[in-house]
């Protein structure tokens, strides 16, 4: 009798219909002998809806009102299920993120997760109960509720199973796996049988929406399987996990996309010690996480600097970077929320050549521009124009033979 934590994300629970199909579901999989925690995320749009009426209320709502605002949509999903369950005469319990035990730092809107008490969880299991966890929240010492940030309910499903040593991890969408692309652009995409954490950690941190990244590095950190599958269907997902995995004949696993991009250039940054720190030390204790960093060749001491943020994040960056600027007079800071990222990711690259030169060739003969480059040891990211988004995703997907698997 194995212990298993399932996620349901906003799709699943969309609907009253789509919680009772959920609940036949997991009524299905205890008569397996199962023991199950469930983890759900806010039905359908109901994140974007609170968000737009906070904003009818104040256009700079208070981080705090803000999070414990956004909890209640998975409070509200996670207590239907639990209703629907327990019609079915199958005992099951909801639970917030506080009385689930989670713990965060207070960095609202996108905290971490400090400590997991499951003591809750693991007396109401011994009871018998089916337990279900609202997703994408938690509290702080001082009683406070804070939200994980968008897609974090991945991450709570994770750091439960690696809490509670559940056998695995089960991630619910409407998409039946991890494919080689995205299958709404790329018609004939592949989907894996499995995938590591590695390469899965690439394909989410640079685009692919299935699984949050937070939660891969979780389930690598914890060695925690992570199971990738649909709730419409009972198709086979993707497993996520450590390996061992023979080398792969096609090096290139897999092509990811984000819009999720706004690029920030200050020019005229001296070129000296120190400036580097002076400029980003201030991000990072603002919260905000930054990819892409390019620095030009410096002329007569002075260089142009080039960095990316999320679009959600700009308005706060340009607030902290614009008075550094000033300090180290830098004359100008610039920015625009036009560029989107495309990447091929594959660890196989590391041990071959050629394949930057491919994608670039790929993308020229598709005449789109390549406007900044960063790479890691299994990944080249290309920021390109946001409009020829779907164009690279489909010519990259065909230069590099991924519809054969």
């Amino acid at each position: 009798m194995a212990l298993i934590v399932q996620k349901y994300g906003g799709t699943s629970v969309v609907n009253a219909e789509r919680i009772k199909a959920v609940a036949a579901r997991i009524i299905r999989r205890l008569e397996t002998g199962d023991r199950l925690v469930v983890v759900v995320s806010a039905m359908g749009d109901t994140t974007d809806d609170l968000i737009a009426l906070a904003g009818q209320m104040t256009d700079d709502p208070h981080p705090r009102e803000l999070d414990l605002l956004l909890s209640t949509g998975e409070i509200v999903s996670s207590t239907l299920l639990s209703m629907a369950l327990n019609r079915m005469g199958c005992p099951a319990l909801a639970l917030s993120g506080a009385q689930a035990g989670i713990r965060t730092d207070t960095r609202h809107g996108k905290a971490r997760i400090s400590g997991l008490d499951p003591a809750r969880i693991r007396r109401e299991l011994g009871a018998g109960k089916v337990v279900i966890v609202a997703g994408f929240q938690g509290i702080t010492e001082e009683m406070d509720i804070t939200t994980l940030g968008r897609g974090a309910s991945d991450t709570t499903a994770v750091a439960l199973a690696a809490t509670l040593k559940a056998e695995r991890a089960e991630i619910y969408t409407d998409v039946e796996g991890i494919y080689t692309a995205d299958p709404r652009i790329v018609a004939d995409a592949h989907k894996f049988a499995e995938i590591s954490y590695e390469e899965m950690l690439e394909l989410a941190s640079y685009g692919a929406q299935v699984m949050h990244g937070r939660a891969v590095e979780l389930g690598a950190v914890y060695r925690v399987p992570i199971y990738v599958a649909s709730s419409f269907s009972d198709a086979p997902g993707t497993l996520i996990h450590g390996g061992p995995f023979m080398e792969q004949h096609n090096k290139v696993l897999g092509i990811a996309q984000d819009m999720d991009v706004a690029r920030i250039t200050i020019r005229g940054v001296p070129d000296q010690p120190g400036i580097a720190a002076t400029l980003f030390e201030p991000l990072g204790e603002g919260g905000i996480s930054v990819d892409t960093i390019v620095q030009n060749a410096s002329v007569e001491r002075l260089t142009d600097l080039t960095f990316t943020v999320s679009r959600g994040d700009l308005s706060r960056a340009l607030e902290i970077v614009k008075p550094v600027a000033a300090q180290i007079q830098a004359p100008e800071v610039l920015a625009d929320t036009h560029l989107a990222k495309v990447s091929i990711v594959g660890a196989g690259m590391t041990s071959a050549t050629g394949y930057a030169g491919r994608m670039f060739r790929t993308l020229f003969e598709a005449g789109i521009n390549i406007e900044l480059i960063t790479t890691s040891e299994i990944r080249i990211t290309c920021l390109i124009d946001e409009m020829q988004v779907k164009d690279a995703v489909r010519a990259l997907h065909k230069a590099f033979a991924l519809e054969e698997g």
